[in-house]
């Protein structure tokens, strides 16, 4: 984690990087769709914050994303009201993403960033979030509510939805940072302007698709570990947007994996992420083994929630969740043994459905533990949230899946050779830990 900036160690007014005199500085959309009663109380605690805190220019940006209610007429209020640091924008579509989009697109701030209406995080955490960012240090800044020392109060249906998510993207997109969604980020103008326009997200996923692919091209991202606290009024649908940003991490997985992104436009003039030297090392046959473990996947799924339905009728939750899970497992690694990953004839099938089944035995942890946690939770819960968590838990168990079976279930023979007769590292090259 790198340590923030202060206020004293910013750049004087003298040498911020501003052109025209009266241009702020830093520029803060709050996307809103129908808050009429919270948006005034945010913009004003906000403004004051700035104004008490933030030793630059400013400005106050509310996007309003096609409300109905009364929120437009509120922002056009707070901008006639306050006329040199709040201005309102209205767009006849939803998605936060296409708010972001069309104010930072059109802003003159150096810095952008962005916050959700209900101010969840700390505002104290806002110069930290954009100082490095002012003094050139990062190209992009988040808030973290999965940082060691952060302080969060949530739930626990949402704080597991949230570190299942990011367990996906670490497992299947290979992300770095602790946390995706926190409605706490900032971006440098002059990288949202060649970055922008390659995230095609309009909606909740924008913020996963854009840390992807900057991450993807070696720009730096700071973090900053955030007090955050739930609201219980949120209008967020968590399934629903789970399934949405499921939808965009195959999206930009197949895009990372054929390499159809110019991430090369992206990249700061030293250098490259790493990652990216190996992704062109892919193996051709990768995108076809995605593609037929997602079709084997999904089939299983739906077979594995019938079968747990099934049992669930005449057993508890946990005897009926082992069960198909057992039962499904079996199937799964016999139709990736043909389908995915093209293995034919009975040689070593026995060895394979061993393997599988300590594949099993990941998933039924990350499953049955899901279960005991919302059991733990909410006492006796009803069956269909029941299913939500095991669909979230098992997409998680999936990641996991894939790479055991492609890298020890079914590993490529010619990787195995290539290995085999691959020379010795030199220690010169072989990093050691010492404890």
């Amino acid at each position: 984690m790198r340590t923030s900036p202060s206020a004293e160690t910013l750049p004087s007014r003298e040498h911020l990087p501003v052109g025209a005199a009266g241009r702020p500085v830093l520029d803060v959309v709050i996307p809103v769709y129908n808050e009429e009663k919270d948006l005034e109380p945010c913009v004003l605690r906000l403004h004051e914050h700035l104004h008490r805190t933030f030793p630059y220019g400013f400005r106050i940006t509310v996007a309003d994303n096609a409300s109905t209610d009364a929120t437009p007429q509120v922002a056009r209020s707070l901008a006639a009201r306050l006329p040199d640091t709040v201005r309102s924008v209205r767009l006849e579509q939803k998605g936060r993403g296409r708010a972001l989009r069309t104010v930072w697109s059109a802003s003159d701030a150096p810095v952008l960033a962005y916050m959700d209406v209900d101010l969840s995080t700390d505002l104290n955490a806002l110069l930290p979030l954009v100082a490095p960012l002012i003094s050139g240090h990062s190209d992009l800044a988040i808030g973290s509510r999965l940082a060691r020392s952060s302080r969060v109060v949530r739930g626990p249906k949402r704080e597991f939805v949230s570190r299942a998510y990011n367990l996906i993207l670490r497992g299947s997109l290979a992300a770095r940072f602790s946390d995706a969604q926190c409605g706490f980020k900032a971006i440098r103008r002059e990288v949202a302007e060649r970055l922008l326009p390659m995230v095609e997200d309009s909606g909740w996923f924008f913020d996963t698709e854009m840390l992807v692919l900057a991450e993807r091209a070696g720009l730096r991202i700071h973090e900053v570990p955030v007090d955050w606290v739930d609201d219980p009024d949120s209008t967020v649908h968590i399934v629903r947007t789970a399934t949405e940003d499921l939808k965009g991490v195959w999206r930009v997985g197949r895009a990372l994996a054929t390499g159809s992104l110019p991430l090369d436009r992206l990249a700061r003039p030293f250098g490259d992420d790493p990652r990216d030297r190996e992704l062109k090392g892919v193996p051709g046959g990768l995108a076809r083994q995605l593609v037929g473990f997602c079709v084997v996947g999904a089939l299983s799924t739906l077979f594995y929630l019938a079968l747990y339905s099934l049992f669930r009728l005449g057993a508890g939750a946990q005897p009926a969740n082992a069960a198909a899970l057992l039962v499904s497992a079996v199937a799964n690694t016999a139709a990736n043994r043909r389908l995915t990953f093209g293995v034919r004839g009975r040689e070593r099938a026995a060895r394979h459905q061993a393997q599988g089944l300590v594949v099993f035995g990941i998933g039924l942890a990350l499953t049955s533990g899901s279960l005991a946690a919302l059991g733990a939770a909410s006492g006796d819960p009803a069956h269909s949230t029941e299913l939500v968590v095991l669909i979230v838990a098992n997409l998680a168990a999936t990641v996991v899946r894939f790479l055991l079976f492609r890298l020890w279930v079914f590993p490529d023979r010619q990787d195995r050779q290539d290995r085999r007769h691959r020379p010795d590292r030199s220690p010169t090259t072989t990093r050691t830990t010492t404890r």
